[in-house]
This record gives structure tokens, C-alpha cells and sequence, in this order.
């Protein structure tokens, strides 16, 4: 996998589910055995299942071996959104190191993959900018323009590796947050914080940046997507976290660039252009 140029996270992850395999007793070299085991096995997610069926997949690929792969058919469910509050709640509650990289991730929505690997190169703490280079899944390279909050916090890690977050496994990363959300969720008596990962916080923020500016192509541009079909969950998920049974709107009308600027300064978004007298119509909801 290696010599044919796949991510180091997705080798890791094809390991993962053979020795998944192996584990429950799995002969990687017998397809009618392997299957035995997926039909045994009825805990795993549907994602679950499919992930390992890939991975075998590719494994009797490089084998040159073949199989009929058995059916297994993936719905896509609606993430859960967390409220800002909660996911600010996990960042102050966490070690420096995770509630950092909580902190980025919820700036920025980067994949977490994609965030360890962030080079301390990538930050201009000047103009506080972040910019990503070596995105996931094929996505497309991305710059954020980034709070002075998040530049302290990296500011204050420890700069031993020429990564930001350090060169060991994200592993550790994620085990010391499972750890901090189980310890806050007990203590804040909120068993929601129990279904916030990290990719959760990608989710949330692509779901506010449709809600603040209603435009999906920003949407995507953000989030790295290369389909648009990827980026219109976030707006059926917006539609629904903000829908609100007074859905009316306050309009005005802006004459020149300064009151423009005024009415998107208060939250007014822009509708549609001149009219005769030479006004723009803006719009936010009551």
C-alpha cells in the first residue's frame, strides 16, 4: 500500500480490520472462511463491515486472489450537531495538548488526520494563518484565517518535533479525550458530550458556516470538497437546527458601501441587486 501511495491513516486502518479478522478466528487466505466471520460477527456498524470487506478486498488484491464480496448496504445517518457551549465545555475541561487541537478543529473543521499532521511551516501566527497542504480523502488544499485564542494555545505547545501535535500515533490523542469526555460528561451531568469525536466538531462547524453565511459553494470550498453532493447535508442540517416557527425576515436597503458594510456588520446578508433608485436589498431573520 506503501509503494502504491495510500495514506499512512488508511494502512493503518486496513491493518486494523484483517487483524479484526484474524482475531475472530479469520483464515485471510480462505474467502469462504473470511465471509464465515462477517456473518458471525453482529456487532460491528454497517461502516464497520463495509471498511473490513474493503480492506480484505485490497488484501487478496495484492495476493492475486479474488472473491464475491458479500452485500452490505450503508445508509448514511445524520450527525449529531452539539451545542457551541458543550464543545467549549470538552476544550476547557481537556489537557493543553487535546483542548488545542479541539480548539483547531473546531475553527477550522479540519479531519483530524489532517490536523495531526499539521507543520508548525503551516502556521503563519503572523498573519494568522493556517494553511493545509496534505489533505484527506483526495480533498482539495485549504487556508483559514484563524482567532488569536487558537495561535496562543499552539504557541504554547512544545516545539520538540517539526509537527505541532507531536509525531507519535493520534491514538494517544484520542484516548486522552475519550478519557476527558467521560470525566466531564459525569461531572457536568451531560451524557451528550459522550457523542461528541472529533469528526463531530467538522460537522458542527461546516452546519454554522451555511447558517452564517447561506452559501453552500463557501460551504465547500471550506470543508475541501471536491463533490457538491457532499456539502448539501449541512444544509438540510441547518434547515432543521435553526428552523423556527416565526421564519420571517427584517429587510433593508443599502444606498452605497457604507451602509452595506453596517447592515453585515449586524447580520444582514445580502438578497439581490439594483433596483432604480439604486438600492441593494439585505435581509436577516427576526
Amino acid at each position: 500500500m506503501q509503494k502504491q501511495g495510500y495514506a499512512r491513516e488508511t494502512i493503518r486502518s486496513n491493518l486494523s480490520r484483517l487483524r479484526a479478522l484474524q482475531a475472530r478466528n479469520g483464515n485471510l487466505l480462505d474467502p469462504e472462511s473470511t465471509k464465515e466471520v462477517l456473518a458471525r460477527e453482529k456487532n460491528w456498524s454497517n461502516d464497520t463491515r463495509r471498511n473490513t470487506i474493503n480492506a480484505y478486498t485490497l488484501f487478496l488484491k495484492f495476493n492475486g486472489m479474488q472473491w464475491e464480496k458479500p452485500r452490505c448496504n450503508v445508509t448514511r445517518k445524520i450527525p449529531f450537531i452539539p451545542t457551541e457551549q458543550e464543545i467549549d465545555n470538552l476544550i476547557a475541561g481537556s489537557s493543553k495538548k487535546v483542548s488545542t487541537f479541539l480548539q483547531l478543529l473546531k475553527e477550522t473543521a479540519m479531519r483530524s488526520g489532517e490536523a495531526k499532521r499539521l507543520l508548525w511551516t503551516d502556521i503563519d501566527f503572523e498573519r494568522r494563518i493556517i494553511i493545509l497542504n496534505q489533505p484527506e480523502k483526495n480533498g482539495l488544499p485549504r487556508v483559514w484565517n484563524v482567532s488569536s485564542k487558537l495561535l496562543k494555545m499552539l504557541d504554547a505547545l512544545s516545539r520538540e518535533s517539526l509537527r505541532a501535535f507531536g509525531d507519535g500515533p493520534i491514538n494517544s490523542i484520542k484516548t486522552t479525550f475519550m478519557k476527558a469526555r467521560r470525566r466531564l460528561a459525569a461531572k457536568l451531568q451531560n451524557p451528550r458530550l459522550l457523542q461528541i469525536h472529533f469528526h463531530t466538531l467538522r460537522h458542527w462547524k461546516a452546519t454554522m458556516e451555511y447558517h452564517r453565511t447561506k452559501d453552500p459553494l463557501h460551504v465547500m470550498q471550506f470543508l475541501g470538497h471536491k463533490k457538491f453532493d457532499s456539502t448539501l447535508l449541512y444544509v438540510q442540517l441547518e434547515e432543521r437546527l435553526f428552523k423556527t416557527d416565526d421564519d420571517n425576515f427584517i429587510c433593508k436597503v443599502a444606498h452605497n458601501v457604507g451602509e452595506a458594510i453596517a447592515l453585515i456588520e449586524v447580520g444582514f446578508g445580502y438578497v439581490t441587486g439594483e433596483y432604480a433608485d439604486g438600492g441593494k436589498i439585505f435581509r436577516k431573520r427576526k
